[in-house]
């Protein structure tokens, strides 16, 4: 069924559709509709579900990595200093290897105080152990929701589901919801690797001596080193059910492509629209879209990249002292490749600032009109006169 609902919206309803048993949520701008929404599901029998109410992020954490450890689908969501808050139990989850699904709006860290995008908060979490999937629109994060529940149960690691705040999270569009039969027939009820037990009991997350430690580390990093080959397969399940896919990564018009410009999240329908502008100019520009950051899809970025002359890279994020962070992944990534472009780092939009398609444009024809790119991250649309 078809609805025009809003993109917070569109992963409460996936959730309801997980049949997720329970949901712990604080609230925090821009997340807030995602946990009202399942408060109202749970508290009118749309869930059969538990809500915990807690006093803070931490605690939100806390309640479903416990959940989690007893072998019950979990969700919580949040934002900004909520995410950061969490920082602590977002290891714990990981290495727990518990399946656990958030969903996070990103939204700038302060100071000073700005409830609107960027993406600094979820790349601040990039080596927390949790895979991390970034939405373009509010379908892409319905489905992603669903899918990652099926992901993180397989590979038993937790999931973050990353949408841009107000630009998807308040936006309201149309959502193709799927009926539940339709879920149910994807994502099976969850059988959990282990869980605590009381007519079994065991020893869980105790102390780790020198001798196992590293040990329980690579078991994570194997993990993750298949999660995007699963992410695939169940990528074809899903198209097979819903007549949708997405990849960890999008490449568009980039067959013949002297530069591709590098995106993620909402911006990238932005980008979508310049482009096509710029191809009617004649010009040859395609855009790779990057939805899957951890894992990181070196090989397919590289693979994607290495025949190309120069690559833009738009990061809506920064690392104090390093630049754009998209740009630091790629351009390692592609460091050991025998052939490779010139990358060239922007970074755009922070704060909730608008990329526009005017901004895309601008920033194809400083990279083709460059010989070689600069050192450092170039910032687009800084008002000299207020640093």
């Amino acid at each position: 069924m078809k609805q025009v609902i809003e993109g917070s919206h569109a992963i409460s309803e996936a959730a309801r559709l997980a049949r997720v048993k329970v949901i712990a949520g604080y609230p925090i701008t821009p997340q807030t509709h995602i946990i009202e929404a399942l408060s109202e599901y749970c508290e009118d029998g749309r869930m059969d579900a538990k809500f915990i109410p807690v006093e803070s992020e931490h605690s939100a954490m806390a309640s479903v990595v416990g959940a989690a450890s007893t072998g019950v689908r979990t969700f919580t969501a949040t934002s900004s200093h909520g995410l950061a808050l969490m920082h602590e139990l977002l290891h714990w989850a990981a290495a727990s290897r518990l399946p656990i699904v958030m969903g996070e709006v990103n939204r700038a860290m302060g100071p000073g105080w700005n409830i609107w995008t960027d993406q600094t908060d979820s790349l601040a979490q990039r080596d927390t152990g949790w895979i991390q999937l970034y939405c373009e629109d509010a379908q892409e994060a319905l489905d992603t929701t669903i899918l990652a529940y099926r992901l993180a149960e397989l590979v038993n690691l937790p999931v973050m589901v990353i949408i841009d705040a107000f630009f998807v999270s308040h936006t309201y569009e149309p959502v193709i919801v799927p009926e539940q039969s339709e879920v149910d027939r994807f994502l099976p009820a969850y059988k959990p690797k282990f869980e605590i037990d009381t007519n079994n009991p065991f020893a869980l997350n105790q102390m780790a001596p020198p001798a196992i430690y590293m040990e329980m580390r690579r078991s994570v990093q194997l993990a993750m080193e298949k999660t995007l080959e699963i992410y695939n397969r169940i990528e074809d399940e899903f198209e097979d059910v819903f007549g949708r896919r997405y990849g960890g990564m999008e490449t568009i018009r980039c067959d013949d492509a002297d530069i591709i410009i590098v995106t993620s999240g909402s911006a990238t329908s932005t980008c979508r629209l310049a482009v096509d502008e710029l191809r009617k100019q004649g010009e040859k520009v395609g855009i790779l879209k990057i939805k899957m950051f951890r894992p990181f899809p070196a090989a397919d970025l590289a693979a994607a990249l290495s025949d190309v002359q120069k690559v833009a890279v738009v990061d809506r994020n920064f690392s104090f002292g390093a630049g754009g962070i998209f740009t630091q992944e790629i351009k390692s990534a592609l460091c050991n490749c025998a052939k490779r472009p010139d990358v060239f780092g922007y970074i755009a939009g922070l704060g909730g600032r608008d990329i526009t398609t005017d901004t895309f444009k601008d920033i194809y024809f400083s990279t083709k009109n460059m010989t070689a790119p600069k050192i450092d991250s170039q910032w687009v649309g800084i008002n000299e006169e207020l640093l």
